[in-house]
């Protein structure tokens, strides 16, 4: 199994995804996202391009989120998921999209069509991105994955971009080490630390650490045996690497 240098939840903090991916050694590990690269932060447009052609031109695999989902939503209904849009972060990731500021009145309609018209590359990139990645006894995944089927590849995909108790808290009988986002792991540490989250039976590594939230961006390389380096990077924490 080659090595995987596994990023968390970007949100569109494109200083800290281009801190931490200095640490990626582009020759002798892939590269894997576990979705939400968009909404709220600096720059989701940036982080999107940069994402992009880093998957034209190296082994990258990029999992969709709930914030990807969002997007696509918007765009395919742009009247009636505006006002939620907005809410979730998603005015960054609009006004990102396109080459001007939005300074006129627009209707969402128009906003969706502007946006289709200068970043339909981005978008189509976004569209067909997988819901999971398996590879040996790891599945890469951005919030879970529904334990209480028997055969947890047969989840409903809304609950592998949107999934949180049941999958974080539930017993894992898959024989699987999931590593997922989606949920920052200050909500799972009892002392609010944004280092990765490792759950009880240690089957479960969450590696969302809040970063637009004041956290830090985290990756981790996964080998195949174990996880064996901990990156990570924040606004208002020193850059540390384990």
């Amino acid at each position: 199994m080659k090595p995987i240098f596994v990023v968390g939840d970007v949100h569109g903090e494109i200083g800290m995804l281009e801190k931490i991916l200095e640490n990626w050694n582009r020759k002798e590990e892939r590269l894997l996202f576990v979705g939400d690269l968009i909404d709220r932060g600096e720059n989701p447009g940036a982080v999107l391009r940069l994402v992009k052609q880093l998957s034209e031109e190296h082994d990258v695999i990029v999992l969709t989120g709930n914030h990807e989902k969002m997007l696509l939503d918007w765009l395919k209904e742009p009247a009636e998921k505006m006002a939620y849009y907005i809410s979730q972060g998603g005015m960054e990731t609009i006004q990102s999209l396109l080459r001007e500021n939005i300074e006129e009145k627009i209707t969402p309609d128009e906003l969706s069509k502007r946006v289709m018209e200068e970043s339909g590359e981005l978008i189509a990139f976004i569209q067909d991105l997988p819901l999971y990645h398996e590879e040996k006894q790891y599945v890469f995944v951005h919030a879970g994955v529904d334990l209480t089927i028997p055969d947890w590849h047969k989840t409903a995909e809304k609950q592998f971009y949107w999934i949180r108790e049941p999958f974080l808290f539930g017993e894992n009988r898959t024989g699987k080490v999931f590593i997922f986002g989606h949920t920052p792991v200050q909500n799972l540490h009892s002392d609010g630390s944004s280092n990765i989250w490792i759950s009880k039976d240690q089957t479960r590594l969450g590696i969302d650490g809040g970063a637009v939230f004041g956290g830090s961006l985290n990756a981790i390389v996964v080998e195949e045996h174990a996880v064996t380096k901990l990156y990570r990077v924040g606004k208002n924490e020193p850059f540390e690497t384990k």
